[in-house]
């Protein structure tokens, strides 16, 4: 309740929240208090649902079944394209805090070699891969490029730039195909993060998923050798690439592939040369079938 003596029910919750084992728990507030900003005191707090007194049991219990409810839709994982990006706004809109959610987001499609964003832009949307390859780099001082990251389906971009008090970006993102991608509104990225604290940690975690890969890369490149870190790179771009009725093609210049092994072209082509003749892979100029991705991960160990 809100009225409550010695601590108020907005005390309460402020101390719940601040605790790791108590943060997840669903907070409903029962009030007598009905005026609109009572009620967004609450929802700015973090509560879930608000009940007026006086209220029938049934409108309790309504309430406790549909909050449990969106929470077990919110567990599950959407399909990384644009349907699953589309189920994910339309249940995330299902919470009152959040019904404000863009119904619709605007398409585009950007060709081979464009840019989505270059480094030093300011950052104008969240971007969500619905298809396409996407590479991230950097430029050093002298001119040489650095592949930070591959992004792929299901994969979001540009939301660090959102995130900086500068709204620059710190990368550039090129497609290495014909991408489609939905752009997302920054109002739509910080309604997610922070207008329904559920939203927000399924939301996160979303948005994590690649720079967990990111991590590993560098960890990759501190720890592993050459053939380990190649081999590791074709695995995974294997994984997000379109599979042929046999064997998986990853369309990729030696270029992109020595970025993202922290390596140099001229080792990357030694390698590359070594899988063909152990029958691991086969070359066709730009595209590399993986011929046997059982011996090609043991490569990796």
């Amino acid at each position: 309740d809100i009225m409550m003596p010695g601590l108020d029910g907005y005390g309460v919750l402020h101390i719940l929240s601040k605790r790791s084992k108590t943060a997840g728990i669903h907070f409903i507030f029962l009030t007598a208090k009905s005026e609109k900003t009572d009620i967004r005191k609450g929802m700015n707090l973090g509560a879930d649902d608000y009940l007026t007194k006086p209220f029938e049991e049934s409108e309790l219990l309504d309430a406790v079944v549909t909050r449990l409810r969106k929470s077990n839709q919110l567990r599950q994982e959407y399909a990384p394209n644009s349907n699953g990006l589309d189920q994910f706004f339309q249940e995330a809109r299902a919470f009152a805090d959040l019904k404000d959610l863009s119904a619709e987001r605007k398409l585009k499609t950007y060709q081979k070699k464009s840019d989505l964003f270059r480094e030093g832009d300011m950052g104008q949307w969240l971007y969500f891969i619905n298809q396409g390859q996407v590479k991230t780099h950097k430029t050093s001082e002298d001119g040489k490029e650095l592949v930070t990251g591959m992004s792929g389906s299901g994969d979001f971009l540009g939301y660090m730039a959102l995130l900086d008090d500068k709204r620059k970006h710190s990368e550039t993102a090129t497609a290495l195909e014909e991408t489609e991608v939905s752009l997302i509104p920054p109002d739509d990225f910080f309604r997610l993060l922070y207008g329904n604290r559920e939203v927000a940690g399924k939301f996160i975690r979303m948005l994590s998923h690649h720079l967990v890969e990111r991590e590993e890369q560098l960890l990759r490149i501190a720890y592993h050798s050459v053939r380990q870190r190649v081999a590791a790179v074709l695995l995974r771009l294997a994984e997000t690439q379109v599979e042929s009725e046999e064997h998986p093609v990853i369309t990729l210049t030696q270029r992109d592939l020595a970025g993202l092994a922290g390596t140099v072209k001229e080792t990357v082509t030694r390698t590359l040369a070594d899988f063909k003749d152990e029958e691991l892979i086969n070359i066709d100029r730009m595209k590399i079938t993986v011929l046997d991705k059982v011996r090609l991960a043991r490569a990796t160990r």
